[in-house]
């Protein structure tokens, strides 16, 4: 009898930790870590230094609920297209794991903790853009610009350019230039990064009928528009340097890292154009991760300058 209630209490145990690990891969874990990378060093330089430790928990936690409740949006939304995608195939909606209609309560009440929890804990301009972030992901992205044009990513981008308002506003209550040029970097930013991914599951995009530029150009278009925007990211990267004062620090990591982001951007055109021929195959996902740590040493860099006296 005993064993019985043990092996019972276990399963138990263990169905309720599938649930929390499903619910939790609803707010996209991934995506999420790399918004809170850009939000956190914005809230070093507005401050010119260590901003106050609590009120960057608090607008991390804010922001982890933001982004959290937008994924889940989107999972919900695009449940449809995601369950004929190997990419996505495994999304907890997709196999049975969250219904639909859980997913979508859980997805408001996130957005309505996060806009609530910025109220309490910064201010109300945070609020309100963490509350348009997600109206423009949702509504903008998925619902309208997805299914509908190849410059989907483009446009769609600009939601997650916010959490660097967010990060700022949070600090001072307002805005300036410098994190306009830091919104305007992670916007030129997405497409060469997202872009990449869409080259290789381009085959899922055109399955659902989603045209993500990877599906809908050749390899070789794709990579020149990718070598287009990074150049126009580093050189957006660069124009902070003047504007907020950059450092050494700075400077030299956005030169150097934003150099080896455009080498690997020209490494994948000339493959592109090599595959045409029979002579290489590209390697997409190399400039895909090669994005995420490019921005991740930049806006580390963002917050380290402030700090040093040079």
């Amino acid at each position: 009898m005993s064993t019985t209630i043990v092996d019972s209490d276990r399963t138990s145990r263990q169905r309720l930790g599938r649930k929390i690990r499903a619910y939790v891969a609803l707010t996209k874990p991934r995506v999420l870590e790399l918004l809170l990378v850009s939000t956190v060093p914005v809230m070093f330089l507005a401050a010119n230094g260590v901003p106050n430790l609590w009120l960057v928990l608090a607008t991390v936690i804010g922001g982890s609920l933001s982004a959290g409740s937008a994924a889940a949006f989107n999972m919900y939304i695009d449940r449809d297209i995601d369950a004929h995608m190997a990419r996505t195939e495994n999304r907890p909606i997709v196999t049975g794991e969250i219904s639909p209609r859980s997913a979508l309560v859980f997805a408001w009440t996130l957005a309505i903790v996060s806009t609530v929890w910025f109220l309490a804990t910064t201010n109300l301009l945070t609020a309100s853009l963490s509350a348009f972030a997600i109206f423009f992901y949702v509504v903008i992205y998925t619902m309208i610009l997805k299914r509908r044009t190849e410059q989907n990513i483009v446009w769609g981008g600009i939601a997650g350019c916010f959490p660097v308002l967010i990060g700022w506003a949070a600090v001072t209550n307002g805005l300036d230039w410098a994190p306009f040029i830091l919104f305007a970097l992670v916007f030129l930013w997405t497409p060469p990064h997202y872009w990449p991914l869409s080259i290789k599951y381009a085959v899922d995009y055109e399955n659902t009928d989603v045209p993500m530029l990877g599906a809908t150009r050749s390899g070789s278009q794709v990579g020149l528009q990718i070598i287009l925007y990074a150049w126009a990211t580093v050189a957006c990267s660069l124009l902070l340097i003047p504007v907020a004062g950059m450092g050494l620090v700075y400077s030299v990591s956005a030169l150097v890292f934003g150099g080896w982001f455009i080498y690997e951007s020209h490494r994948l055109y000339n493959r592109t154009v090599l595959e045409q021929d029979g002579e290489s195959r590209p390697r997409p996902m190399r400039v895909f991760h090669a994005s995420i740590t490019y921005l991740t040493l930049v806006f580390v860099a963002v917050a380290v300058d402030p700090l040093l006296p040079f």
